[in-house]
């Protein structure tokens, strides 16, 4: 079936307001718009509301970094549901390999994040993948398999229809490196028969999973042509307005 690409552009711990404004308006500029895809921006927190205002009137999505599970609380550094969607956002990145490697961040507390967006009817981005040990040892699918089922340990299936899922080998992230487009149409392909043995035929062939893995202008059209490819999420290319509207503009 026929999904509708998503690509997404994680700012990271990049911009202030005035740098993150213009880089909104400049996207939003080389967005030639199109049925068959969608463009989202994950900003860091402290400028949600300055890129939801460059946005106004764009079918460009605003989106977290990341997501508390309650809605308020105490919860010091930690920002809730309640409080993205006040900032304009209805999405959220959920589980990247920088809060697991960095942060410490394991698949329980994911699990809960995870909930805790669908709960206030924000559209998840769930993370997965592998470290270079881990693929080197084989254990790639035994990562993914773990990750994922944990994350989505009590989701029903009602709510697995808003869930994006993310492959985001770690060795390719910041690094250069990217998978080649078999490797990353194999993990996809995995990942689309897990989530149908853990839900349904129709629901793994409707949820959408990006690539993410120093996605770029030179290499996006051909992942893009992969069976099980739904999209990316993009980091450094995603700083620069003319690279990401290349990659958005995908042919």
């Amino acid at each position: 079936m026929q999904r509708k690409a998503l690509i997404a552009a994680n700012w990271k711990m990049h911009t202030t307001s005035a740098s993150a404004r213009k880089l909104a308006e400049d996207v939003a500029k080389t967005w030639n718009g199109g049925e068959d895809r969608e463009v989202l921006l994950a900003p860091p927190f402290t400028v949600l509301k300055e890129v939801a205002s460059a946005l106004a009137g764009t079918d460009i999505i605003l989106a977290g970094q990341n997501v508390c599970w309650e809605e308020q609380g105490a919860y010091t550094g930690e920002i809730s549901p309640t409080m993205l969607k006040d900032s304009g956002a209805t999405a959220a990145i959920i589980g990247h390999s920088e809060r697991r490697q960095l942060f410490g961040e394991d698949d329980a507390m994911i699990n809960k994040r995870l909930r805790g967006a669908l709960a206030f009817d924000l559209l998840p981005i769930l993370c997965c993948g592998e470290t270079l040990t881990e693929r080197e040892n084989g254990k790639t699918f035994n990562v993914l398999e773990t990750q994922i089922r944990q994350a989505l340990a009590d989701v029903a299936q009602a709510d697995i229809a808003s869930v994006v899922i993310a492959y985001e080998p770690v060795w390719a992230i910041g690094t250069g490196k990217t998978a080649t487009t078999e490797q990353a149409q194999e993990a996809h392909g995995f990942l689309r028969r897990l989530i149908e043995k853990l839900y349904k035929k129709n629901i793994a062939e409707q949820m959408r999973i990006l690539y993410g893995g120093s996605v770029k202008p030179a290499n996006v059209d051909e992942l893009m042509q992969q069976t099980d490819i739904d999209g990316a999420l993009v980091g450094g290319a995603a700083l620069d307005a003319e690279s990401f509207g290349r990659i958005i503009n995908f042919s």
